[in-house]
């Protein structure tokens, strides 16, 4: 039995490790690295200076998809994020990833 949970556990775990490189690949493919990084400042805020701010926020995730897609200002700094050529679902997907960021 423990045989068993230990394999379900690491299927798992293989599972959302390649959801999570997935999400990095549409980040970088929607260009959204050039301005943020996983764990420093560039133009943008860090995903983990996001997640942190928002942690246990349960309004968050449709507020930031909204963000991403529309763009917004004045949230971390003078310099506006542009609207970004993603469809409402690449949004969410992208906010969850950012959101998961330890």
């Amino acid at each position: 039995m423990k045989a068993v949970y230990v394999a379900m556990m690491a299927a798992a775990g293989i599972v959302m490790a390649g959801q999570a490189h997935a999400d990095e690949a549409l980040a970088k493919s929607k260009n959204c690295m050039s301005c943020h990084a996983v764990d420093k400042k560039l133009v943008g805020p860090s995903y983990k200076d996001v997640a942190a701010k928002y942690k246990g926020d349960k309004a968050a995730p449709d507020m930031l998809a909204a963000k991403v897609k529309a763009g917004g200002k004045g949230t971390w700094g003078a310099i506006p994020m542009p609207p970004n050529n993603v469809t409402p679902d690449e949004a969410k997907k992208l906010v969850a990833w950012v959101l998961s960021q330890k």
